[in-house]
Parts: C-alpha cells; structure tokens; sequence
C-alpha cells in the first residue's frame, strides 16, 4: 500500500455548468499542479488517468431525500458553516452536475468526498476570501510546485483546499457532517492552520 505522501489526490472546485471553468487541482507529496477545465469528459480523463488515491469535490454530491437540505447541509449550518443547499435555484445544475461526474467516478472504482473549501479555511483559522493571502498560507505549509510559480485564481484556490482537506481526511484529521443515507460533507477538525503537519 502506498504511504501517505505518495497518495495522489486530485480537488475539483466544480463550475455549474461546462462553459464555466471548473477549477482542478493535483497533489503528490505536496506538490500540487493547477489549472482550470471546463466539459465532463476533460474533468474525467486528467482525473481518473493518474490513478488517484482519492477525490475531492467542491459541490454537492447527493440531493436531500425530504425538503430542500440534507442533513450534512443543516449540520454544517449548526457548526457555523454556510453552504448553499443543493435544491438552491443557483445550486440545482451545479448538484446535477456533480451528482453525474460521481457516478462515472464511482463507476471506475475511485474513491470521492464532497468537501467545502471555504469551510476548511474557516475550520483551520485561514482567511476565506482573501485569495492571496490564502496563497502563501499555502506556501507557508510547506506546500510545492504551481502555487510557488503563478498567482492562482480563486477557482485553483478553492481546487488546492479541496485537496488539502482529502489530505487531512486520509490522516484522520477531519469530521463527517451528514449521514449514509443523503451523504457527507467532510471538513477539518477545527485547529489552526500554523500548528497543522502535513
């Protein structure tokens, strides 16, 4: 089995619809690479081409079974994280979406998480919007490669924390919102970032 810092993760921050960019992240022993991506097949095919160890998706992966919240959607309120349910008019197409690409995903035998960058900044005590700064908290932590050579923007942003959370995720450093039957919403146990090793 591979050690964790041979893991490939790959983070999608998923547009709504295909004309938009999606932002896409890969990491290998914290280096990351970054760009953005627009149709399903493209999203697929760079994904699922490097094998990864697990994926991380920025939307919503399920829709609620009763009214317009799942559970991990009202759990994540409670904790002080504001997600937008999936049946939000501005969020349906972006659900469907993602609810597509997690079959063929799942279908092919990988694994996937439906994580919320902005909640992981807020867990780990890191600015939300602040996109710069965000940038060299990353570098800060020690990690590599793209975001050490070009200005990232907030799409390959929310990308990159998507796989940060697959990381703490696969070292047992986050906590489920949510249940079996609608899904989960993984976010970091609150700490902050400055104490994290990665």
């Amino acid at each position: 089995m591979l050690g964790l810092t041979e893991n490939i993760i790959i983070g999608i921050d998923l547009a709504g619809i295909e004309t938009n960019p999606t932002g896409w992240a890969m990491w290998k022993n914290k280096v990351t690479s970054t760009c953005h991506l627009h149709e399903n097949k493209q999203i697929l095919d760079c994904s699922l081409t490097l094998k990864p160890t697990l994926i991380a998706i920025d939307a919503p992966l399920s829709l609620p079974t009763k009214g317009a919240m799942r559970k991990a959607d009202k759990e994540m309120h409670k904790h002080g994280y504001p997600v937008l349910p999936p049946l939000f008019p501005a969020m349906e197409k972006l659900t469907l979406r993602a609810i597509d690409i997690t079959k063929k995903i799942i279908k092919e035998g990988f694994d996937i998480i439906e994580v919320h960058p902005a909640s992981t900044r807020k867990a780990l005590k890191m600015p939300t919007k602040d996109w710069q700064k965000i940038q060299q908290i990353f570098i800060s932590m020690g990690l590599e490669g793209a975001l050490k050579t070009c200005t990232l923007t907030p799409h390959e942003t929310d990308a990159v924390t998507a796989v940060l959370t697959a990381h703490l995720y696969l070292k047992g450093k986050t906590e489920l919102m949510g249940d079996n039957n609608e899904g989960y919403i993984v976010v970091p146990i609150k700490s902050d970032w400055r104490t994290l090793q990665i």
